[in-house]
């Protein structure tokens, strides 16, 4: 009788566990398991076929769809993070997307979405991280984009966006890294930028854009901490002022294909961690300060394709500065 009545008790108490997974498993919030599968009725096979079950979350034993991560908030469970890249994923941006409210993480690269990012995008006020380059997204940015306050990363580069940058980026205080490389921006890059506290890395390479390097730095105290700065292939006009030696964490200062002129000033020798030195297709003239040559970090200064005086040399072997996703995301 002891050993049925033990047997009993065990057996009672694994059908209360599984009665408890089934309730946990049955939490996952209506809001986020109704987005989710729109999404999924909307996106190609590839995904499809690896979301099983109703629940992103997971459901009994089915696991968590894939890209799919979630967590408890309170009594329910929650989607925060969205990762679907590099499965060809062919149409419009999904707006369902901007019903998760809790997302921390979406991460869309690498597919073939087309439209314009929905303005919705601005209600995802958890989101830290946007990573949708390489995809096929079109027209203006959306001034929406501003209300992301603790967003960290944004990746919009390699996309065929147009208009001019928006200056609603200036309200991202938390920003520290700004891709938009390789798209159809015009107009000069707004100098509110420079007043982000926490960015580190501006990319706006390949683009259209025109100006100056005087009128970017115009700000007191701007870009305090960013290390690198893209400017390459647009249309920059004018001369590097003496007061971008200012900004003392630069480490990489891409300048390549432009229409700038004018002297180097030995200042920017001065900048401590000054890595690469990329001024190669211009117009400048005169001659490469001595300073430069003495600088102890300073791996590479391209200078092809200028008007120097004969007898100025670079420094190091020229190589493209490309850098993935990887180097960034934490």
């Amino acid at each position: 009788m002891g050993r049925i009545r033990v047997s009993a008790a065990a057996l009672l108490i694994v059908l209360l566990h599984c009665l408890l997974n089934v309730a946990v498993d049955g939490k996952t919030l209506k809001r986020d398991v109704k987005a989710l599968n729109e999404i999924k009725a909307s996106l190609g096979w590839r995904v499809v076929y690896a979301w099983v079950g109703d629940d992103p979350c997971g459901d009994g034993d089915l696991p968590a769809w894939s890209g799919v991560t979630c967590s408890t908030q309170g009594d329910y469970r929650v989607v925060t993070e969205l990762e679907v890249y590099a499965v060809s994923i062919i149409g419009p941006f999904p707006t369902a997307v901007t019903n998760l409210l809790d997302l921390t993480r979406l991460d869309l690269h690498n597919n073939k979405l087309t439209g314009p990012i929905p303005p919705q995008i601005g209600r995802l006020k958890r989101l830290k991280v946007l990573n949708l380059r390489w995809n096929k997204l079109q027209d203006v940015i959306p001034p929406e984009i501003g209300e992301l306050k603790k967003l960290t990363h944004l990746y919009l580069s390699f996309n065929s966006f147009k208009g001019e940058i928006p200056r609603e980026l200036a309200n991202l205080p938390e920003l520290q890294y700004l891709h938009l490389h390789e798209n159809r921006f015009i107009g000069r890059i707004p100098a509110e930028l420079g007043t982000l506290r926490n960015l580190r890395h501006l990319d706006v390479g390949n683009n259209h854009l025109v100006g100056t390097i005087r009128e970017l730095i115009r700000i007191e105290g701007c870009f305090p901490v960013l290390r690198n700065l893209y400017l390459n292939n647009n249309y920059l006009t004018g001369g590097v002022p003496a007061q971008l030696a200012n900004m003392t964490n630069l480490e990489i200062l891409y300048l390549s294909y432009n229409k700038m002129s004018g002297i180097v000033p030995a200042g920017l020798a001065h900048i401590p961690k000054l890595t690469y030195l990329y001024l190669d297709h211009n117009q400048f003239s005169g001659r490469i300060p001595d300073a430069f040559y003495k600088h102890p970090y300073l791996k590479e200064l391209y200078i092809e394709g200028n008007a120097f005086r004969p007898g100025v040399n670079p420094i190091g072997i020229h190589k493209v500065l490309e850098l993935s996703d990887s180097d960034f995301l934490f």
